[in-house]
């Protein structure tokens, strides 16, 4: 496998795994900014086990390819999806623009882990 798929599989593990495992265990400060936009606390949760098996398949792909390309296209699609939460709810550049650039590191790593294998 790639260094650089390596290292962005590594990267987006580390910060979905401490982001879903917040999200899980209903951290306030993530589940009120999660709730402004309309999702109820079980379904912050819910988000967060997918961060957390998202970040799981990443580091899954290690050993099995195929898992580490397919947990990247699905946080890549759990990234547009906050994207746009966070558009229809009139959030600013600064809310909007994380999960833009984790989508794209998250596409990036799929690429490689594909071009790599």
């Amino acid at each position: 496998m790639a260094v650089v798929s390596v290292v962005l599989s590594v990267m987006l593990a580390a910060i979905f795994a401490v982001l879903g495992v917040a999200k899980v265990l209903r951290q306030p400060s993530l589940v009120s900014r999660t709730e402004k936009l309309g999702f109820s606390v079980r379904e912050i949760q819910g988000i967060g086990a997918l961060e957390v098996a998202g970040a799981a398949g990443l580091v899954g792909g290690f050993f099995w390819p195929p898992l580490g390309i397919a947990a990247a296209i699905g946080l890549t699609a759990l990234l547009i999806g906050a994207a746009v939460s966070h558009a229809r709810a009139g959030d600013g550049v600064k809310d909007v623009a994380p999960p833009v650039w984790l989508a794209l590191i998250s596409v990036a790593a799929a690429v490689t882990a594909i071009v790599s294998a």
